[in-house]
């Protein structure tokens, strides 16, 4: 019988022998429990159990595993186990093992709940949620008022660093994304309008799309990657080596010291940064349709800034800097609230990515919706 070794059992007079043989690794795994039980049929009418290990090569605890469990099945039979023939080693691990029995109740038996209680659990948990958030947006408003008043206490070489990495390093992979965004949406556009002989409109198409929905919504989605997990990441990391409580020990509240300078610097680089995602997606859908479709350049820009106005490139402007809020509030929230362990600070950075985008999302659709209410 094949496992992490093999083993065989032989009658020996009033004895049955258990033959272990191979080499056994957790690699290979144990011998199946039925296995086993068949190789024990005949133990009831023996008297005792003996081992013969003359055969068995290399070990590990795979076969501390399986001795323990053979062990465990005669004594429910009544028969009695010699241990003579085996390893030095073995003995004394299976002496460790049967040091402290297990404690009657110490598995616990998982119990589903009701329907009625699963509800309420999530119903609380979504409350004490939206009573956090709502905590720490007050706090992060009072810390804006600070700000605007001359009185928050934080570093204004702190507030350059985050401007720096929010802006300038975003570049290369707003560019990459936008340009690819704005290829994709004319040529989408292009195997549609083609049909109908107006190709031109291309480029209204993604001068529009860009303009007012994808650029900022794309931007925001790509610095809820990069820049809202960081934020969560950096925070968690200080909360794990009690920066954060060293700051709130010298009365330096972490509102202003943390989260104030990474709120700003990504809500006023959000817009910039979406303002050139427009420009970047346009060239990228001018690619397409000059190279695809018989449109040269020139016509392309004129239909462009025909298509355009100064109302679209607001919207899009003015949604950007909300999203770059809700993405560093999305970020330094969940970095705050982070537990003392390295898998607390990973888990902050994911529940920071995903709640950024899900807020982003929601917000465009409220934003939509309201634009369509007043007519913009």
């Amino acid at each position: 019988m094949s496992g992490s070794g093999t083993f065989s059992v032989a009658r020996v007079d009033d004895a049955l022998c258990v033959h272990l043989t191979g080499v056994w690794s957790l690699d290979r795994g144990l011998p199946p429990p039925a296995a086993l039980e068949r190789a024990l049929e005949g133990a009831a009418s023996a008297r005792r159990v003996v081992f013969d290990t003359a055969g068995l090569g290399t070990w590990d605890s795979s076969l501390v595993t399986f001795v323990a469990q053979l062990v465990e099945r005669c004594m429910r039979l009544g028969v009695g186990i010699e241990r003579r023939g085996l390893p030095p080693g073995l003995l004394r691990l299976l002496a460790l093992a049967e040091a402290v029995p297990e404690k009657a109740g110490a598995r616990a038996h998982p119990v589903r709940a009701s329907i009625a209680v699963r509800i309420g659990t999530a119903t609380i948990a979504a409350w004490q949620e939206a009573v956090g958030w709502l905590a720490f947006l007050g706090g992060a408003t009072l810390a804006l008022g600070r700000f605007l008043i001359g009185r928050a206490r934080y570093r204004r070489v702190d507030l350059a660093i985050e401007l720096q990495d929010a802006g300038a390093r975003a570049l290369p992979i707003v560019t990459l994304i936008s340009f690819l965004v704005g290829m994709i949406m004319a040529f989408v556009g292009a195997v549609q309008l083609q049909q109908f002989g107006a190709s031109i409109y291309v480029a209204n198409m993604v001068a529009i799309a860009m303009a007012r929905e994808m650029g900022a919504m794309m931007t925001a989605i790509i610095m809820a990657g990069r820049t809202g997990s960081a934020y969560a990441a950096q925070l968690g990391t200080m909360n794990v080596s009690q920066e954060i409580d060293a700051l709130t020990t010298m009365g330096i509240p972490a509102m202003d010291f943390l989260v104030l300078p990474r709120m700003l610097a990504l809500s006023l680089m959000l817009p910039l940064l979406a303002v050139y995602a427009d420009f970047v997606g346009i060239v990228g859908g001018a690619v397409v349709a000059t190279g695809m479709l018989d449109v040269s350049l020139v016509q392309y820009w004129e239909q462009t800034k025909s298509a355009l106005t100064v109302t679209d490139f607001t919207t899009g402007v003015g949604k950007s800097a909300v999203f770059g809020i809700l993405v560093a509030v999305a970020g330094c929230l969940q970095g705050l609230r982070s537990g003392r362990s390295a898998a607390a600070v990973g888990a902050s950075a994911t529940a920071a990515v995903v709640s950024a985008i899900v807020l982003v999302i929601v917000a465009d659709g409220l934003f939509a919706v309201v634009f369509n209410i007043l007519g913009i």
